[in-house]
């Protein structure tokens, strides 16, 4: 396992902040940012972009913090937060989180307050510490990945928060919707370990998070929170049923035992190779991770990965407690 990255208090943060230079998104961001470093007595650099450049400056913002001894951070929702650790983990550098998302599961999960202020404040008082993440191909995820319904789902939660705002309601409003229509059914041939199968699904969800597996009834027993490559992940797959069964998996969604539901099975797995069945000359799969959706090429290559993500975070002990205090709150 690599060292654990040290922080020189002397050299700037290197905040990455997906909103535009000028607009008043950035200019309140902004001033979160900057009150909390005059009050630490630290320096940072606040690194503005669009989201079409989130890729190059969190990369280039990777590449500053470990040639400084610093950490690279993410200011902005789940989106934002998967591609800086991206960049992060490849980097090797340590990575802080000032989160801006609807249910920030990674942030709350780990003792990061969702209030901005505190989060920035936090993030100039605490160490990086080793935590768990995964990959789909070449990709990481850091809460959930999947398949099917799911990307579907995102995707009409989006147009709802267009159209309505966003909160939790309109998120579970979107689901229901995107739920009670659910059709198309996926063929998946599935290797895990030396046994092989083959499926017909709706949908095929993969957790990494805690929080998120708890809330939806479905955690692993065997994954151990901040030891890289030892713990498990999981997965929840949804099989072919009718609108009544529909309605009954919904209800068991909203009480919190999803994985009691008859048609869902859940399982555990360190690594699973999955091959969808894809129409004449398609190659391209759509595919979901921390809230994004894009088209991968299958097969799909789903995996605890050995090497950590560093995280600027409360001792685990302090982040554990958190989390659990922090309850009432479910969604996708």
């Amino acid at each position: 396992m690599a060292v654990c990255p040290e922080i020189d208090p002397a050299s700037p943060l290197q905040f990455v902040v997906n909103a535009a230079a000028g607009s008043s998104d950035a200019d309140s961001k902004r001033e979160v940012i900057e009150a909390a470093l005059r009050a630490g007595r630290r320096r940072g650099d606040l690194l503005f972009c669009r989201p079409t450049e989130l890729v190059r400056v969190a990369h280039e913002a990777a590449a500053r913090a470990v040639s400084a001894r610093t950490a690279v951070v993410a200011v902005g929702g789940d989106g934002t937060l998967n591609t800086v650790a991206q960049a992060a983990h490849a980097a090797g550098c340590a990575m802080g989180v000032v989160p801006q998302g609807t249910f920030n599961y990674f942030a709350r999960t780990h003792g990061i307050p969702a209030d901005p202020s505190e989060a920035a404040g936090l993030l100039l008082r605490v160490a990086p510490a080793p935590v768990q993440v995964a990959g789909i191909n070449d990709r990481v995820f850091l809460v959930n990945a999947s398949l099917g319904l799911y990307p579907d789902l995102l995707e009409d939660r989006e147009a709802y928060k267009a159209r309505f705002g966003r909160s939790r309601w309109v998120a579970f409003v979107a689901a229901c919707a995107t739920l009670l229509r659910a059709q198309r059914r996926l063929r998946l041939h599935i290797a895990m370990g030396g046994t092989v199968r083959d499926m017909q699904a709706l949908t095929l969800f993969v957790g990494n998070n805690r929080l998120q597996l708890q809330q939806f009834g479905a955690e692993p027993e065997d994954t151990l929170a901040g030891t890289p490559g030892a713990g498990s992940i999981a997965a929840l797959m949804l099989r072919p049923i009718g609108t009544l069964s529909m309605i009954r998996l919904m209800l068991h969604g909203a009480m919190g035992t999803l994985g009691e539901a008859q048609s869902v099975e859940r399982f555990e797995f360190h690594h699973m190779v999955v091959r969808p069945t894809l129409a004449p000359g398609r190659r391209l799969v759509k595919v979901a991770f921390d809230g994004e959706v894009m088209k991968m090429r299958a097969p799909l290559d789903f995996r605890v990965l050995a090497k950590p993500l560093y995280l600027l975070m409360p001792p685990r002990n302090q982040a554990a407690s958190g989390a659990a205090s922090d309850t009432g709150e479910t969604g996708g």
